[in-house]
């Protein structure tokens, strides 16, 4: 292997972040980032922008901890102003993201309620356009995975919560969104490497994060000869709160993420710049794409 020392403006990927074995343990449902042992990485320190999204106006769900949060840190460091949807059991970690988005001089907002409660549902995207005078990214990343090892485990209510939450309130923030959003705005979903390789123990989760792909898919079709772009992001194993508040059974998390090439799990800052791209101009001919970020992991 080529001698890297010499070069020290270069990261080797494997070894760029821990390989963590995280020791097992339970948070009830959300799971905060404040308690997350060991801790996860969201680009605080290391995130730098250039402006790549000066004036943009970005909601994004799921935006207190995890995959959101190093989002929204990216996107107001590259300029745009931020309102983020989360739940209100994760209040700590929303105070959090949004002293940082304030410390870089942009808007805020917090917009604390529940994706399975059709009245925050519905006014979300009415009142962060209110809240940021106007929106022009939709960033669709709020998720539930809860695990069951045995179908028979797995009760219609949960499995009509996960698709609530993870694909049918798309629908309804996204056609919301349509009132506002201008010719090239953008839309991004999060998807999963579950969406290709669905894991034996997250079945109502992975058969959404397929849906996900389908509706990224359809709707770019839709939207473009409209000037809006809609793409997504399929992460692989990332550390975030959704892991250890019943995302992943207890004992599987020494080894969470070693199955990769890379040989260990995503941490958030690794998934910013990838949405950072897909909503600035320079992804201006890109719609319909699922970005796979996912430590290497073979997918479509």
């Amino acid at each position: 292997m080529p001698d890297n020392t010499q070069m020290p403006y270069l990261n080797n990927p494997v070894t760029k972040y821990p390989k963590i074995s995280p020791p097992p343990q339970d948070q009830p449902e959300p799971g905060l980032d404040a308690t997350l042992d060991p801790k996860a990485d969201h680009g605080e320190k290391t995130y730098q922008g250039s402006g790549r999204l000066a004036g943009r106006k970005a909601l994004i769900t799921g935006g207190d901890s995890g995959i959101g949060a190093a989002v929204a840190i990216a996107y107001a460091r590259e300029g745009a102003d931020v309102a983020i949807a989360y739940l209100p059991a994760e209040e700590e970690d929303a105070r959090h993201v949004i002293a940082q988005i304030q410390a870089t001089g942009q808007q805020a907002a917090g917009l604390p309620g529940d994706l399975l409660d059709p009245e925050y549902r519905d006014s979300l995207v009415d009142d962060a356009a209110e809240a940021l005078g106007g929106l022009d990214i939709l960033v669709n990343n709020a998720g539930k995975q809860v695990y069951a090892e045995k179908l028979e485990d797995l009760t219609d209510q949960q499995v009509s919560e996960t698709f609530q939450v993870n694909i049918i309130a798309m629908f309804t923030l996204t056609r919301a969104a349509l009132k506002y959003l201008p010719e090239g705005g953008s839309i991004i979903n999060t998807t999963s490497i579950q969406a290709y390789q669905p894991s034996a123990h997250l079945v109502d989760y992975a058969s959404t994060k397929a849906a996900i792909n389908a509706f990224t898919k359809g709707l770019a079709e839709q939207l473009g000869p409209r000037g809006i772009r809609v793409n997504a992001v399929a992460p692989g194993p990332v550390w975030t709160p959704l892991q250890v508040s019943f995302g992943q059974p207890n004992e599987r998390l020494p080894h969470f993420g070693h199955n990769v090439p890379l040989g260990r799990p995503g941490q958030p800052a690794e998934l910013a710049a990838p949405y950072v791209f897909l909503a600035s101009d320079e992804a201006s001919y890109v719609l319909g794409e699922t970005l796979n970020v996912n430590g290497g992991k073979p997918s479509p």
